[in-house]
């Protein structure tokens, strides 16, 4: 999963630059959208308008920046902070929609502009958080803060707002400055040509297939879906395999064709590794910038500088949890891997055909046929059960209604961005409007791999905002009146996503920089990896998984056989995510002059998996540094660890919720009250004691992924 946090302040500070002329009224950024809830204006947005638009909004920001650092009067917290709150407002609403639209829905001009404009964003952020005059005004708030009577939440503010200074080097000598303030530009640019590269590489890197014998192993609704997106490539008569995020793509469970899965798995694995999309250099690139960054502003490396401001506060304390977890989670998958080539080498002799050692494109075929030898079903038995619409309101907003007293109706007069894109307003227990839901749930060649949410408006009492959230998923789209039907692991990412959702859609903060998912990266995974738990839960599973044809519910044998089947596989899951997890910490603990150069990318990878003792040849990492988004955009950088982390909490949120009577509206309204309505609102460790009760406990997590050896 992926989440999209905006790094910048309350507007999402965006690129310095001369101010130009506003733009006229016909650009509909230029008030806020009349549409309920400020919902963007789609209908009415032309790439025309994003220029125009962005830069009346950086230029409004600078004038309103420069009004409270070069006021007369003595600093308040109104005239700063409350004032830095709400400065930007034009800024921000072409900045969340064009963001949006460029992961989801992009195209050439769209990606022209991502490019013209990332290093301008980079400087217009650090024209407001390299201005001396304004946080001298901030520093000498917060140095007398306890003098100031603030409520609690307008502390953390300040104290938010103090921090994210320093950290952006508002102490550096004015010497300095100009050298961070290139680096962040390049570092801007060569984030936005890494996903560049990675979205056109997918799509170039799609493996085409001729004839339909080749798909053996395939359901008619998979074949049709791949004909489907061969059609919208102009190549009617054939098939084409569109590339996940992944390393592992998700068709070689089923996949008979060995030699084809090969050629699947090699063209993800190579993605972005030479080429004409070639991203190795931009990774060599932005290790070296980001260490040189760590040392400008004091810290030995990039991930001491980037978990300082984390749950985790230091690298040692993650290299701690993942050699823990990364040790047990191994010995876990060389135990599946001997399984599953036991199962390989009986099937070669009663072909009578020679053996063949375990591959990476193998294990999911065969780890498949284990499964079901052991617990007596495939994807192929339950994926009629799960019918994407029926999952969603029969499984995620039920659980969710159960819990927290919420219903979603849908507003088809509301228009998304495109005709598939749907919009669902949001309304509370009482009554009450919370906001709106837009599910953008398929797979395009214009958008970007993996499963996120995001906001095109952010809750904010201070600005009277209720939230529009979005998730997207990229489900293969199905032909023309056939049923999208998902995998399991597509439900759970469903039910992962739509947590995030919920954390954006209760959020009660009063100022912007405080709601939401605005918290670190090793919490906010929280409240989605909690809600993944409701996947798995009989009372919610047996609610949505009913067979597309006939309604009929899923079998209690099968349901069971499901249930018992969720822990086989956890030792390769988790080894290929801590290996991901090692290779980003490990880029980002070095200083400026050991980063690899663009030719020994791959093998720096090879030799801190090495050193982790994590260099496992049948279980790849979940992804190559060449295509690792979480690691070389601008959210997740030294904090993939982050999903391992967070689950921590999540299982312990789980291990509550049973001993507590499960799925009840009082313990629902708990966590809600505790943690989705709250954002940062007070620090992460400080929220969960107050839900918990007590420190968080590793010992859940490893029991949950069948991880803990036996006595």
């Amino acid at each position: 999963m992926r989440i999209l946090l905006l790094l910048l302040l309350a507007a999402g500070p965006a690129a310095a630059g001369p101010a130009e002329k506003t733009p006229p009224p016909e650009n509909p950024f230029f008030q806020p959208s009349p549409l309920p809830y400020e919902l963007p204006q789609f209908d009415r947005i032309q790439d025309s308008d994003f220029r125009p638009a962005y830069a009346a909004g950086m230029a409004e920001q600078l004038r309103e920046v420069d009004a409270i650092s070069g006021s007369s009067q003595p600093a308040t917290f109104a005239n700063t902070v409350v004032a830095l709150e709400r400065s930007g407002r034009l800024l921000t609403r072409v900045d969340k929609t064009f963001q949006n639209l460029n992961m989801s829905d992009t195209g050439d001009e769209r990606q022209k502009i991502e490019s013209e404009l990332a290093p301008k964003l980079a400087a217009h952020r650090d024209a407001i958080m390299l201005n001396a005059a304004l946080f001298a005004r901030i520093d000498a708030l917060y140095r007398g803060r306890e003098g100031l009577g603030l409520d609690p939440e307008s502390l953390q503010l300040l104290e938010r707002y103090h921090r994210d200074f320093l950290r952006a080097g508002a102490r550096l000598s004015e010497a300095d400055k100009p050298e961070l303030k290139k680096i962040n530009e390049e570092l801007s640019a060569l984030t936005t040509r890494f996903a560049q590269n990675l979205m056109k590489a997918a799509k170039n890197g799609a493996v085409v297939v001729d004839d339909a014998k080749e798909l053996e192993g395939w359901s008619a609704e998979q074949l049709g879906a791949a004909a489907r997106a061969a059609r919208d490539r102009g190549l009617a008569g054939k098939y084409v395999i569109g590339l996940q995020n992944t390393t592992v793509q998700p068709p070689l469970e089923e996949l008979k064709n060995r030699a084809l899965r090969e050629k699947l798995y090699r063209a993800s694995s190579a993605r972005c590794d030479g080429g004409e999309f070639d991203n190795t250099a931009l990774v060599a690139q932005a290790v070296a910038l980001r260490a040189r960054k760590a040392a400008l502003l004091g810290y030995p490396n990039y991930a001491a500088y980037a978990l300082a401001d984390e749950s985790a506060g230091t690298p040692e304390a993650v290299n701690r949890m993942l050699e823990r977890i990364g040790r047990a989670a191994l010995a876990k998958a060389k135990d599946e891997a001997a399984d599953i080539q036991k199962l390989i080498d009986e099937q070669a002799r009663a072909a009578l055909a020679k053996p063949f050692p375990l591959e990476p494109w193998d294990w999911a075929f065969y780890a498949a046929q284990v499964r079901r030898a052991r617990y007596g079903f495939d994807e192929a038995q339950v994926r009629p059960y799960f019918e994407l619409d029926r999952v969603l309101k029969d499984g995620a907003f039920y659980a969710a209604g159960e819990l927290y007293g919420v219903a979603f109706k849908e507003r088809p007069d509301l228009r998304g961005y495109r005709p598939e894109v749907r919009v669902f307003e949001v309304i509370d227990a009482d009554g009450s409007a919370l906001g709106l839901l837009v599910r953008d749930d398929f797979k395009r060649d214009n958008k970007n791999g993996g499963a996120w949410m995001d906001t095109f408006v952010d809750q904010s009492g201070l600005l009277g905002q209720k939230p529009v959230v979005v998730n997207n998923l990229n489900v293969p789209k199905p032909a023309e009146g056939q049923p999208a039907l998902l995998t399991f692991d597509e439900v759970v990412t469903l039910f992962h996503e739509f947590g995030h959702a919920l954390h954006g859609l209760f959020s009660q903060a009063r100022y912007p920089r405080l709601g939401g998912t605005n918290v670190p990266p090793d919490f906010v995974e929280l409240p989605s990896q909690f809600n993944e738990m409701w996947a798995l839960e009989p009372a919610i599973l047996s609610h949505f998984a009913r067979h597309y044809r006939t309604g009929a519910p899923m079998p209690k044998e099968l349901f069971d056989k499901v249930l018992a089947g969720q822990k086989y596989g956890q030792g390769y899951a988790t080894t290929e995510y801590v290996e991901a997890a090692v290779i980003d910490q490990a880029l980002h603990q070095i200083p400026a002059a050991r980063a690899p150069a663009p030719s020994g990318v791959m093998a720096f990878e090879v030799d801190a998996l090495k050193k982790s003792g994590l260099d496992y040849a049948p279980v790849p990492p979940r992804y190559h540094a060449p295509y690792f988004l979480h690691a070389f955009n601008e959210d997740y950088e030294a904090a993939y660890y982050a999903y391992i982390w967070a689950e921590v909490l999540a299982r312990d949120a789980g291990g509550w919720f049973r001993a507590h009577g499960g799925i009840l509206r009082a313990n629902g309204d708990f966590f809600r009250a505790k943690i989705l309505s709250r954002g940062r609102t007070l620090e992460p460790d400080v929220l969960f004691r107050q839900f918990y009760g007590r420190e968080p406990d590793i010992g859940p997590l490893l029991e949950y992924r069948d991880l803990v050896p036996p006595k």
